[in-house]
């Protein structure tokens, strides 16, 4: 029977895509990765078809081969594929690449014990480096295209095995020195040079070699497979969308280089900023994230060391931008340098240290307002390459320098400032300039010079723009007190200065219960008794509150309790009205500990037994789900032969108090439907529970196991989860009896059901050994529900259903000394193995 046609395959991805799960439950999902893989070899299928074939293994690979011999089977054969294609320009080659990288990454088969990989990595490698390996592999015309398909190939597997091109860093060195694909091979010498200085205090082996090594040496494997085992470094290989990521440099060890291997470094670092301005803006975000994250854990390797290649790069026309198509419709982010500077940047005056003096550079010209390009990730890296700069310069060298990178700083956050200052201009812009802002306070917190210019500025942008609160309650809680506290005081002196009436109300009070107590209390009263007569809505006057709340925690006054007072007197709503007289008996009788203790009780101190206490500490605990070991032990009890389906019976015994207890199952394969969760509502162990019944739903009948997850409530509240052993379900456990027979005509029923197994059935027979129970006692302890016609101790008949609707048929007669002879008829032949084993397990027991 041939492949199916390109329209029968187009019906089966259609099926699979509306549901993977189901699919491959089903009869015709068993095959479908060996199907797939098989087809891709036909000459019948086109190669559009093929390319779709590929598609869904890229996608499903997980699914298509879920274990590791499976993945590398299937990498096997792709790469077995992929060399029979004929010399002519294909459309194959790449797919049939990233279908193989992917079957072993996903399958979890990339290993040095794996003939796949070890076929597979010379075979890349040599592509993405030009070398006659590649050459060789495929026509001239898809040489390139190749190449860039290697390289992403190559950074797929070193994300998934950080430090595999450790000793390949030389050659492809060498490599994005020739003519080639620049972005693929700048990328993936980034990430494996990142990496590698990760990885380099348990290496062993020196940098400079790796650098400067342009192949391997002899007898050396270039693929270094347990690097990233025996280290504890968390690898990021992408770049995060909040600058908190950087924070310390996390991830990274401090290393000592030896001037060699400084040297060598500082040269690769310049040879991908030097051709990083050909890089697309996202790809240009990623090489300069990985780049700031591998220096920033080296010593005695200043970001200035780099000034020249950074600067030619700030220098760029329309930065982040792509190139093609009419000019943005705003200026860049960073707008262009004078061409003097770079040169006068590398060739000028030099310090003590023996680094250029970039200070002395001449005047940059104030920068226009910027625009937001396609993403805002090359511009918060340049940025963030343009603090590390700033980091590096004193106020020494900057002295009447109008052109410091400082200044320059200052004038591009201005602009930014003043686009997020703009009514109804995009959200982005904002969150642009506060992802900006954070930038700055992180890298430069111990500047003044940096931070107090940046907090006059926020304050005038929150006098613009008051809807801009969300951003500032955010900033305020992710900064440090560098630049937290000087701007809580500052917003809290914009905000007490507004009319209580103001439209934005709702904005100001919700900075003001973030920044209280910052500044003057008395114009903070004042502020809030003027705006208590313009608090309507029950939204504005729970804002209030939370303000008169956070003040309590700052020791209200006399102030606070005339305010609390006329607030429970004038608040149309109830609750609101209710909480201000609690807040105000709290105040009135409480002491300064007592009143923080009855606000929020800390773990030190214990809690007061009011309900009217919200927000303590262990809110935010209660609510999480921790992981625990298991409060009961799960077995599974006798066989339970009634009703349509199989049930499971589990006997629970409590080892401690649990409440809200629910038992979730999760099946072995995919020849059972998706289980039920069971809920009991409490466990103790002075009490024992109650049997549980969990209903089975073969897709087939066969054994298999449950792996079961415990999610309770303790008696102090906490909701945890626990994984339980896994339980075993037999081939037994799915016996059910069939319908009782009239009375009298039960040989006759058993004889219908006999002859109704052939011709499509199968038949056998066993012998099944009797202990010195005898075959009576083998019949009422294991199959009597079974039993539809007898005559004991000689003959009896059983008839088994089996669901869905399978039955199995046995017939137990003329017994001998050591055992009975037993003929089985099934409608399904796949059941006697099963059948056969299950009667050995008898004799056996007997």
């Amino acid at each position: 029977m041939g492949p199916p046609s390109r329209e029968a395959w187009a019906q089966r991805l259609g099926a699979f895509r509306a549901s993977p799960c189901a699919f491959l439950a089903g009869p015709q999902g068993e095959d479908l990765g060996r199907e797939l893989l098989s087809d891709l070899r036909s000459d019948k299928l086109s190669e559009q078809t093929k390319v779709s074939l590929l598609a869904l293994s890229l996608e499903y690979a997980a699914q298509l081969w879920p274990d590791a011999p499976a993945a590398e089977a299937a990498a096997a054969s792709l790469l077995d594929t992929l060399v029979l294609l004929p010399p002519r320009p294909s459309a194959l080659r790449r797919p049939l690449l990233l279908a193989a990288t992917t079957a072993l990454a996903a399958g979890g088969a990339l290993g040095p014990a794996s003939g796949a990989a070890c076929r597979l990595l010379p075979l890349l490698l040599g592509l993405a480096l030009g070398r006659d390996l590649g050459r060789g592999f495929g026509p001239a015309s898809e040489q390139r295209p190749l190449q860039a398909t290697a390289c992403e190939c190559l950074r797929e597997l070193e994300s998934c095995q950080p430090g595999l091109l450790r000793a390949s860093l030389g050659p492809l060195r060498a490599g994005l020195a020739q003519e080639g694909p620049v972005q693929p091979l700048s990328l993936l010498l980034a990430l494996a040079l990142h990496n590698a200085l990760a990885l380099q205090p348990r290496a062993g082996a020196g940098l400079q070699g790796l650098l400067t090594a342009r192949v391997a040496a002899a007898g050396d494997s270039p693929w270094s497979w347990t690097l990233a085992g025996d280290s504890d470094v968390p690898f990021e290989p992408q770049a995060p969308s909040w600058p908190e990521a950087e924070e310390g440099a996390r991830g990274l060890l401090a290393l000592e280089l030896s001037p060699e291997e400084s040297r060598e470094l500082r040269a690769t670092v310049a040879q991908l900023l030097d051709a990083s301005y050909l890089l697309a803006p996202v790809a240009q975000a990623q090489l300069l994230w990985l780049l700031c994250r591998a220096l920033r854990g080296l010593r005695g390797q200043p970001p200035a060391l780099f000034k020249p290649q950074l600067v030619r790069l700030l220098g760029t026309a329309h930065p982040g931008c792509p190139a093609p198509g009419p000019a943005p419709p705003h200026p860049p982010l960073l707008p262009p340098l004078p061409p003097e500077l770079p040169r006068k940047l590398s060739a000028g005056p030099r310090r003590r240290g023996g680094r250029p003096a970039a200070a002395r550079a001449p005047a940059v010209p104030r920068p226009p307002a910027p625009a937001l390009c396609t993403s805002p990730q090359p511009s918060l890296a340049r940025l963030h390459l343009l603090c590390l700069l700033c980091a590096e310069d004193t106020e020494e060298d900057d002295r009447g320098q109008g052109g410091s990178p400082q200044r320059y700083l200052e004038e591009l956050l201005a602009g930014l400032r003043q686009r997020a200052a703009l009514d109804g201009g995009p959200r982005a812009w904002a969150t642009l300039c506060f992802q900006a802002s954070y930038l700055v306070a992180h890298c430069l917190a111990g500047q003044p010079a940096v931070l107090t210019p940046l907090v006059r500025g926020l304050a005038q942008l929150y006098r613009a723009r008051p809807v801009l609160a969300p951003h500032f309650v955010d900033l305020l809680d992710r900064v440090g007190p560098e630049l937290g506290e000087p701007l809580r005081v500052a917003l809290c002196r914009e905000v007490v200065s507004r009319p209580g009436g103001d439209a934005a109300l709702g904005w100001h009070l919700q900075v003001l219960a973030r920044v209280v107590g910052a500044g003057s209390q008395s114009a903070t009263l004042h502020f809030l008794q003027a705006a208590a007569a313009h608090c309507p809505d029950w939204g504005l006057q729970q804002a209030l509150l939370r303000v008169c709340r956070a003040l309590l925690g700052s020791g209200g006054g006399g102030g606070l309790a005339d305010l609390l007072q006329a607030l429970a007197r004038w608040l149309e709503d109830p609750d609101g009205r209710d909480h201000a007289r609690l807040y105000y008996v709290l105040l009135a009788h409480l002491a300064g500990p007592k009143l923080g203790l009855a606000l929020g009780p800390s773990l030190a101190a214990p809690a007061m037994a009011s309900s009217l206490v919200a927000e303590n500490q262990g809110f935010a605990a209660a609510l999480m789900v921790r992981e625990a070991a298991a409060p009961m032990r799960l077995s599974v009890g006798p066989r339970v032969a009634t009703g349509p389906c199989p049930v499971l019976q589990l006997q629970v015994e409590a080892l401690e108090p649990a409440y809200s207890l629910e038992l979730r199952f999760r099946v072995e394969g995919q020849l059972y439907a998706p289980l039920g969760a069971v809920h009991v509502p409490c466990l103790c162990p002075s009490r024992p529970a109650s049997p549980l019944l969990l209903p089975l739903q073969p897709r087939r009948p066969a054994p298999t196991r449950l792996h079961v997850q415990a999610l309770y409530t303790t008696p102090a509240g906490l909701t945890c989860h626990a994984r339980l052993p896994p339980l075993t379900v037999t081939f037994s456990h799915l016996f059910l009896p069939f319908p009782q027979a009239p009375r009298g005509a039960e040989p006759g029923f058993f004889e219908e059901l006999w002859d109704s197994c052939l011709p499509g059935g199968a038949e056998s027979r066993v012998w099944c050994a009797l202990g010195p129970q005898g075959l009576e006692t083998l019949v009422s302890c294991h199959l009597e529900p079974f039993v539809v016609a007898a005559r004991p101790p000689a003959s009896y008949h059983v008839a088994i259903r089996l669901p869905p609707d399978s039955k199995l048929l046995l017939r137990l007669e003329a017994p001998q000394v050591d055992g009975v002879p037993v003929a089985l008829r099934t409608d399904d032949w796949a059941l006697l193995p099963l059948a056969a084993d299950y009667l050995r397990g008898l004799s056996a027991a007997a």
